[in-house]
């Protein structure tokens, strides 16, 4: 039988510091840990979830980013102060709390800790409908090697045709616009099929 463990990360459990990363994180190391020491289930069916925010910058070269190591990247809109770009902090909580911590970084040290897949949710484009983050996506598979999933923002079948095709994104996930039948899983492959886009029947 296939299981598969989703570990949403950056929690109030005791910390580890990574050689990579200036400042501490909280994760469920111990459960990851329990999952591939012990190759219970393998490290494929190990999936950690990051819920990151934007938080806006000046410019792409802000000098309190880089101090920090974090990535910056042209942010999909505008703030109300018209800030265009932005770097993506972690949060825990479905948002609610946010812990000054890198997407892009985090995405790095769930991968040497033994993650298999990521699952990336914009918590800005949550709902939204207006498509998924595609500079968020773009920057974590630039740092990682593992498959990761885009979520988050999808509200029609091109989105799901965009995000595969300006991304190498390996996957991507939608549950509120499928449940309220704004659109149908059918709509979305016919989209993705007609584009090109190889898909399973």
């Amino acid at each position: 039988e296939e299981r598969v463990c989703v570990l949403n990360v950056i929690t109030n459990i005791p910390f580890y510091s990574y050689k990579f990363l200036k400042h501490k994180v909280f994760i469920y190391i111990a459960h990851m840990r329990l999952a591939l020491d012990h190759v219970v289930y393998g490290r494929q069916a190990v999936v950690v979830s990051i819920d990151p925010q934007r938080v806006y910058v000046e410019k792409p070269d802000d000098a309190a980013a880089a101090a920090a190591g974090y990535t910056v990247v042209k942010a999909p809109v505008p703030n109300a102060d018209g800030k265009q770009y932005c770097w993506y902090q972690a949060t825990v909580k479905g948002g609610r709390e946010a812990r000054d911590i890198d997407a892009v970084q985090l995405a790095q040290a769930c991968e040497e800790l033994g993650a298999g897949e990521l699952m990336i949710n914009c918590i800005n484009a949550d709902g939204q409908g207006s498509g998924f983050e595609l500079g968020l996506i773009q920057a974590v598979m630039d740092a990682v090697t593992i498959p990761v999933i885009a979520s988050s923002g999808a509200g029609a079948p091109e989105h799901f045709t965009t995000a595969f095709n300006a991304t190498p994104v390996q996957a991507a996930l939608a549950a509120g616009m499928f449940h309220r039948k704004e659109v149908t899983i059918a709509e979305v492959k016919g989209h993705m099929a007609a584009a090109g886009v190889p898909v399973r029947g």
